[in-house]
């Protein structure tokens, strides 16, 4: 790593760490939830005029493209891409902060206003050293990330990883579960895909004390749940990380109430293509032979999402060894896989790429909480570890 420009990357950063502070705020207090985030796509793109970076808005309905070349870099070199999502989630936020949530029921609970402000401050400060700039840095601010289909496939229907060409595209994200302070990589299969089961039982609803004279969804939804576990357990070899959670099971009956309908949701996760199609078959057989066997009809929706995600090695060894230079050996940290899913995987089937992640938590300031959770946030000096990765990865 070249020293000079390691200094030149500090002094930067932490000359722009207030900025990036007040990003991070603004866009915490005025969340978007998926595909609608088109205040957060003009405020980037505020961001991105004020600071002279040429950029596009309106790629994949409400993202945002930016693009930092100097004037000995053609029109046809490959480039470096680094993304960042927009969209919140539909949760009431729990935080009484300066800068909470304006938003009723809506908060940036999984990080996304951080990385946001991150990429932000990545692209001022590479757009200011980019007469050192090897290649061209591509930065993608990605909306929908929370919601299939991923607004990463509407970026790269829209063609984000054209024009020019990106070579290779790296991502962070929030990790409440490490230290602020400390980042984490792993190599190779890192985290699941992710498919959604949508399913409503048609029963016959009546009254309690005659259950022979009704056809009881909750029973029979009950065996799904149960029954479904079998194909984990029983069907998928011990060696592929798979798991089917439901967690959502709706009758609205009473006490003495059997109700004509229920409606569960449940999510089925692994890391393995050829096993996640045929587990897919499995659920939806199990789930219709098992109401037919009790008299009830279904309504089942199996919205396929994500692929699992697998960082390129050669492109992850080389942040990793880039985190250690810049923090020391200590700060760095081995990752194990996780069945969470992230549509940065989408990206991933096109082009190398290294998903890490980036402490947020400090406990002696109540900073603990994890993502999804109404009362996440972060400890806001992680936003200085952010820009100074997230630079060294375009150089």
């Amino acid at each position: 790593m070249n020293p000079e420009l390691k200094k030149l990357i500090d002094v930067h950063a932490d000359s722009l760490f207030t900025k990036v502070k007040e990003i991070r705020e603004y866009l915490h207090m005025h969340p978007e939830l998926s595909y609608d985030e088109f205040k957060t796509m003009e405020y980037v793109s505020g961001i991105l005029t004020e600071h002279n970076i040429q950029h596009e808005k309106g790629v994949g309905k409400t993202g945002v493209v930016a693009i930092v070349r100097n004037e000995n870099h053609s029109l046809s070199d490959t480039c470096i891409g680094l993304r960042a999502d927009l969209d919140a989630l539909p949760i009431e936020e729990a935080n009484d902060v300066p800068y909470k949530s304006t938003v009723p029921g809506v908060m940036h609970a999984c990080g996304h206003d951080v990385h946001t402000a991150i990429l932000l401050g990545a692209a001022i400060i590479i757009n200011r050293l980019k007469d050192q700039l090897p290649s061209p840095v591509k930065f993608v601010f990605q909306p929908g990330e929370e919601k299939n289909p991923g607004g990463a496939t509407l970026m790269i229907a829209d063609g984000v990883l054209e024009k020019p060409k990106v070579r290779e595209m790296i991502a962070l994200h929030v990790f409440p579960e490490m230290n602020t302070g400390n980042v984490g990589f792993k190599e190779g299969l890192y985290m699941a895909s992710c498919d959604e089961i949508h399913l409503t039982i048609n029963g016959k609803g009546g009254h309690g004390a005659t259950p022979h004279q009704c056809i009881d969804p909750i029973v029979i939804g009950s065996s799904i749940v149960i029954e479904l576990q079998q194909i984990v357990s029983r069907k998928c070899d011990p060696k592929i990380p798979c798991v089917l959670t439901f967690g959502h099971f709706e009758a609205l009956g009473a006490t003495n109430i059997i109700p004509s309908q229920a409606k569960l949701k449940g999510t089925f996760r692994t890391m393995n293509e050829t096993w996640r199609a045929e587990a897919l078959q499995l659920i939806e057989l199990q789930i219709r032979s098992i109401a037919a066997l009790h008299g009830a009809t279904v309504d089942l929706e199996i919205s396929k999402g994500y692929p699992y995600l697998e960082n390129d090695p050669e492109v992850t060894g080389r942040m990793r060894e880039k985190a250690i230079n810049v923090l020391g050996e200590a700060h760095v940290e081995e990752l194990p896989i996780r069945l969470t899913a992230e549509d940065f995987s989408f990206y991933a089937q096109h082009v190398p790429v290294c998903f890490f992640r980036l402490g947020v938590r400090n406990e002696s300031r109540g900073i603990f909480h994890g993502v999804h959770h109404p009362r996440f946030d972060i400890d806001e000096h992680a936003l200085l570890t952010g820009v100074q990765l997230m630079c060294h990865a375009a150089f």
